[in-house]
């Protein structure tokens, strides 16, 4: 038929675009939270020392720092509480445990409209198994 390569993809379609795998056809949102995604989002790990992550946060300009294990899975997140603070606690104590994430795959109207619903700044972004994408900023979608 032409083709240089196929794959048979047992998991499915939506499996697929959940990886943020590229996907085509009519069904497929035009632009998808994947591609809005800041992959640059700061990152820790709970061995981090808290006042050097809110050093590094505040350097790169942002307000927020996921924190995740050796293999980019999200863990927690720390917000502007804990970032503007000055207490001794540690990153585990001072993160919000199993944050609200979305796959790749989701439109970014979908997304949008999910911010919305919840009066939020931002969305994470995970594969299936919670690895981190990146951040999608509600400002970025408006």
């Amino acid at each position: 038929m032409g083709f240089r390569s196929t794959y048979d993809y047992v998991a499915g379609k939506k499996d697929w675009g959940s990886y943020g795998l590229p996907r085509e056809g009519t069904n497929v949102p035009e632009r998808t939270a994947g591609d809005a995604a800041h992959r640059d989002v700061p990152t820790c790990t709970l061995d981090d020392e808290l006042a050097q992550v809110r050093e590094h946060v505040r350097a790169a300009g942002w307000d927020t720092c996921i924190v995740v294990n050796e293999q980019r899975v999200v863990l927690g997140r720390l917000g502007r509480k804990a970032l503007t603070g000055d207490t001794d606690e540690t990153v585990e104590e001072a993160m919000s445990p199993g944050p609200s994430t979305v796959r790749p795959s989701i439109g970014t109207d979908a997304l949008l409209e999910r911010i919305s619903a919840r009066n939020l700044t931002g969305y994470l972004v995970t594969t299936p198994d919670g690895r981190l994408v990146g951040l999608v900023r509600r400002g970025d979608l408006e």
